[in-house]
């Protein structure tokens, strides 16, 4: 799967692709863009790109980015 697929799925069928086909990497607590505070959540590898799944399950964004390089 593809990133701009996995992007098309509803939010449903990206929960099953995650905990089926993902390769949990570890605990991550992501800096919201509107107020700046810590979301936590854990990264996911699927395919060539990682997604971030908060804890609450209702955020999920993929990016091809590896946040834990970055760390």
């Amino acid at each position: 799967m593809t990133i701009e697929q996995f992007k098309e799925l509803t939010l449903e069928q990206k929960l099953v692709q995650l905990r089926y086909e993902g390769e949990f990497i570890g605990s991550y607590e992501r800096t919201s863009e509107e107020n700046g505070k810590k979301q936590p959540g854990d990264i996911f590898k699927l395919g060539d790109f990682w997604v971030f799944l908060s804890d609450d399950e209702k955020t999920v964004i993929p990016t091809r980015r590896d946040v834990f390089a970055a760390s």
